[in-house]
């Protein structure tokens, strides 16, 4: 998750958009990035969905972001997240009375 980023961050992002799209797609290609994207309204932070079994994955990602080494977002951190409903779901947890 990309918690803080700067300011201006909209602005400044376009020069650097393409390559990020690019590793972005090429981690989605590799079985690696679920989903990601910026929060809306305001654009003050990211959410980037990796699947792997460690957090390595999604560490690289970020250490090689052009967001990242070019200062545009001051803050990220990786998180483990449990998930248990919908057809990705990697732990499904169902009530017990459901059909």
């Amino acid at each position: 998750m990309y918690e803080s980023v700067v300011p201006d961050y909209a602005a400044r992002r376009t020069a650097f958009r393409d390559e990020h799209l690019r590793l972005a797609w090429e981690a989605h290609a590799r079985g690696e990035l679920v989903l990601g994207g910026a929060f809306a309204d305001p654009i003050d932070g990211a959410i980037l969905l990796f699947q792997g079994d460690s957090p390595q994955v999604a560490e690289r990602f970020a250490a090689a972001d052009p967001y990242v080494r070019n200062g545009l977002v001051t803050k990220w951190r990786v998180r483990q997240w449990s998930t248990v409903v919908g057809d990705h779901a990697a732990t499904p947890v169902r009530p017990t009375d459901w059909q």
